[in-house]
């Protein structure tokens, strides 16, 4: 009798291990290039006001992502199939398509900074973009979700490199306590990169992937507990790294006052060069965000070809052939092949860093309400989002959403 909780004991480590992926690998994709730029640009311009809004958005971004958890276990169905099943193919589609405007934005920002990393090499575009989309189709082809899970959570570990960045700036303490209560909510500018940093944690590919992900490993109510860790250190995880780019733009530029400018990856390494030195800030930093750009177009490429392929009716699994499954994997190629096309023709993209991030804002009235729809009714009783929490949470999300809406009017109308 006593070695069955030995067993047990031995048991759980490894139950968990095999658990843990979606939650981590959907944040580290969460903090992608178009991130890492809106974070960059928010230091450099207002120093380190905007840290203490990317810190209390891991509570809300873990309890949003801690749904798909529930949805994905307990109805082994993707976020786009659930749609269809309970509020119809209108509401799906129009989902999709939400889903569609936040991936396309997502892979031409990571595109584009691939292309502004090998720029920073003196390599080529052609060559650049084409390695970068030949890498990402070839790691869909080995036809297995797990293989892929793993394999983009060790390119995600380049990204641990922000930290580095951060530590050796040598942030003054000081300044960042000044700043963090002195906020100019009345500055349209400020409201403006808010919104863009709230439509950055919050990408809608994140909710289709992390679902389907979820479902896809047939987890079971009894890994609930294990995948629910697995997303909160996800959540901790990405805003920390998100934060430490903000921290190492303001340490660099910020005492500048709001003039600093840092629109592409190019922009952020040449102001990182007076502290890091010129070959180091390249290297560490480049790695950094050529990890967070490879992750995060694994991520969105499959959330959407999962999703359009949810709605859609047709096979989505990885553990399928192209030839079981074509549509599916036509979606993907075809998604990855042109973000990268659109990026080698149209060089100047940069502005799209984080007016992408500003229209994820805008979306999440949308995939929010529908997320928190389904919990609250796609779920069996003892799994159902309800009660005070249920509340709690509506009105967390309502005010995400308000923010992020009204600091994306705000910048409008200072532009105009």
């Amino acid at each position: 009798m006593s070695q069955v909780p030995q067993a047990a004991t031995l048991w759980t480590p490894f139950r968990w291990i095999a658990v843990w992926g979606p939650g981590l690998l959907v944040m580290l994709a969460d903090a992608d290039a178009g991130n890492v730029v809106t974070a960059a640009q928010a230091g450099a311009q207002w120093g380190y006001r905007l840290l203490p809004l990317l810190l209390v958005l891991i509570v809300p971004l873990y309890l949003i992502q801690e749904l798909t958890v529930r949805l994905g276990i307990y109805t082994r169905r993707g976020h786009g199939e659930l749609v269809r099943e309970h509020f119809g193919r209108g509401w799906a589609w129009l989902s999709a398509a939400g889903l569609g405007v936040a991936a396309a934005g997502s892979l031409v920002t990571e595109f584009t900074a691939v292309a502004g990393i090998g720029d920073m090499a003196g390599l080529p575009r052609s060559l650049t973009l084409s390695a970068a989309a030949l890498a990402l189709l070839a790691v869909v082809a080995t036809g297995s979700y797990r293989r892929i899970e793993r394999t983009a959570l060790v390119i995600g570990l380049f990204e641990l490199a922000f930290f580095v960045v951060a530590w050796t700036t040598h942030p003054d303490w000081r300044t960042v306590a000044f700043d963090a209560v002195n906020l100019p909510f009345s500055n349209r500018a400020f409201l403006y990169l808010a919104a863009a940093l709230i439509g950055a944690v919050f990408n809608p590919w994140m909710v289709f992937y992390q679902q389907a992900a979820v479902a896809s490993k047939r987890l079971s109510p009894e890994d609930c507990k294990a995948a629910r860790v697995d997303t909160a250190a996800g959540a901790v995880l990405t805003q920390w790294l998100t934060a430490a780019v903000l921290i190492a733009a303001a340490a660099t530029l910020g005492s500048k006052g709001a003039q600093g400018s840092l629109a592409s990856v190019g922009d952020i390494s040449q102001a990182l060069a007076p502290v890091l030195g010129t070959a180091v800030a390249r290297i560490v930093f480049g790695a950094g965000v050529l990890g967070a750009a490879m992750v995060a177009a694994i991520v969105a490429s499959l959330a959407l070809a999962w999703g359009v392929g949810e709605v859609a009716g047709y096979r989505h699994s990885l553990e399928l052939r192209p030839q079981q499954a074509p549509w599916f994997y036509g979606v993907y190629g075809l998604v990855v092949a042109g973000s990268a096309a659109l990026v080698w023709a149209v060089r100047d993209l940069v502005w799209l860093n984080i007016g992408a991030q500003v229209v994820n804002a805008l979306l999440l009235p949308l995939v929010l309400g529908l997320l928190i729809a389904l919990a609250s009714r796609a779920l069996p009783d003892e799994a159902r989002l309800k009660g005070a929490y249920k509340w709690v949470l509506a009105a967390a999300t309502c005010a995400v959403c308000a923010l992020g809406w009204v600091g994306a009017i705000a910048g409008w109308i200072r532009g105009a």
